[in-house]
Order: C-alpha cells, then structure tokens, then sequence
C-alpha cells in the first residue's frame, strides 16, 4: 500500500449541459452568433492591425498570442473574399443553426459521410448529394 498522495485530481463536472449530437443543444449558447475559424482570424487580427496602427495598447497577452497563432494554423481561408464567400454559401442554407454553419466552415469535411460523423445533428437536415455540392463548392474556395 502506497503512502503517497494522489497525483490527479477528481474531475470536475462541466458546468453547463451543452451537446453536440444528434440533438444540438447549446444551452445559454443556444441563440449567440457563431464564428467560423476563418471569420475569428480575421476578426482578431483586423482589430490588433487596428489597434497598431491607432498606437493604442495591443495588450498582447499570451491568450492573444496563442490564439492567433492557432487561428492562423487552422483558419482555412486566409482571404476576405473567400471567406466572405463561404459565409454567404453557409448562410443560404437555413435548415443549419448557427453552430453547424460555423463547423461546416471550419472543417472542411471532404464527404457528406464525414461531415455527418462530425457534425451529427446535421444528419436529418439534407441529403447527401445536397450536403456533398455544399462541401464542394466550399472546397473551390480553399487556397491551394
């Protein structure tokens, strides 16, 4: 028997009761707009650009570090245009909640298959072929 103490802590329980399966439920997060990775980068560093330029405090943190850089490896349209474009693609498709837009858009899943495993409260929503003209079309306006 060991008399050392433990070297983990209990798990906390998640405070909220948020899911993503096949029921989306997003709890106080139900109704807030939501981002694509695309759309967060160009937020944040439109706004630090700005920020710059005025000579005001960027006040750049770790957080804000970290967070640009991760936005800036997994952002998958670098471009206004483009991601303007897939923006207006998402949007016209008023069967997906907000938050399933923003994953479509994040993603980039390559299949309707992949992009219902992922996304699962998508399943019921539209067919595959539709699903699958959707991701192509969002796929035309990757850089390559």
């Amino acid at each position: 028997m060991s008399h050392h103490p433990p070297t983990s802590r209990a798990r906390a329980q998640p405070a909220g009761n948020e899911e993503a399966t096949n029921v989306l439920n997003l709890g106080e997060f139900q109704d807030v707009d939501t981002l694509t990775l695309s759309e967060a980068a160009l937020v944040i560093n439109a706004l630090v650009a700005k920020r710059r330029n005025d000579r005001k405090n960027v006040n750049e943190t770790e957080m804000l570090t970290k967070t640009v850089d991760y936005l800036d490896t997994f952002a998958r349209f670098k471009k206004k245009e483009n991601v303007e474009a897939v923006e207006r693609l998402l949007s016209s498709h008023k069967e997906f909640h907000k938050f399933e837009r923003a994953q479509l858009g994040s993603l980039c899943c390559e299949t309707a298959e992949e992009a219902k495993y992922l996304i699962p409260s998508i399943s019921d929503k539209i067919s595959d072929e539709d699903l699958q003209e959707l991701l192509e079309d969002i796929y035309k306006l990757m850089p390559r």
